[in-house]
């Protein structure tokens, strides 16, 4: 997992509310456990026509979506069943930050710890980005905030142990391995006093 300290972007709007985790990445393609390749199936219901030409009504299809790294959702984005691959997914396909006013917990968390910033904005700051597609944002993870191009900021808040590892571009078992020596030392200590 790279470090995510700093995304600029313009963003692309994805403005249906309640986009569930199968909307994202159907559930006949969770046969992998592998992150490379989800992008192409990302939205794939949605993304495609039935013969397997582009979608043109898909919002991410349009050229001016090209090169987005941030989208903007609709509300209670990433709801429905919790599976990995949702994040894998939204990252192979090029996305690094979802915006959104209600983000599902479980999506969230499995953002989270994958490197994909997940952020929570309110409502009304949401309508905001809703309203203005293609607008260049600045998202700072240290200073947890959106820089906006007046240069007005909406804040938002990270759970400190996720903030932690997007900053040093480790998960769960990267912030445990780095921590391995003084994990040994510890066992030792313990096995000596139950001796």
């Amino acid at each position: 997992m790279k470090p995510v300290t700093r995304i600029h972007s313009r963003t692309a709007v994805l403005a249906d509310e309640n986009i569930d985790t199968d909307r994202i990445i159907p559930a006949r393609f969770l046969t992998t456990t592998s992150r490379e390749g989800l992008g192409k199936l990302c939205f794939n219901d949605w993304r495609y026509l039935p013969d397997g030409a582009d979608n043109p009504d898909f919002p991410l299809n349009r050229p001016e979506a090209a090169g987005c790294a941030i989208v903007v959702a609709g509300r209670n984005f990433g709801c429905g069943s919790s599976r990995e691959h949702a994040p894998w997914a939204l990252l192979d396909f090029g996305l690094q930050a979802v915006l959104c006013s209600e983000i599902a917990d479980i999506f969230r968390n499995n953002a989270l710890k994958n490197g994909l910033l997940a952020i929570v904005v309110d409502p009304a700051e949401h309508r905001w980005l809703l309203d203005h597609p293609g607008v260049e944002l600045a998202i700072d993870v240290a200073g947890q905030f959106v820089e906006l191009p007046d240069g007005g900021r909406i804040k938002f808040q990270l759970e400190p142990f996720a903030r932690h590892c997007l900053l040093e571009g480790v998960d769960q078992l990267g912030f445990l391995l780095q921590r391995a020596d003084a994990i040994t030392q510890y066992e030792h200590q313990h096995e000596e006093k139950a001796a």
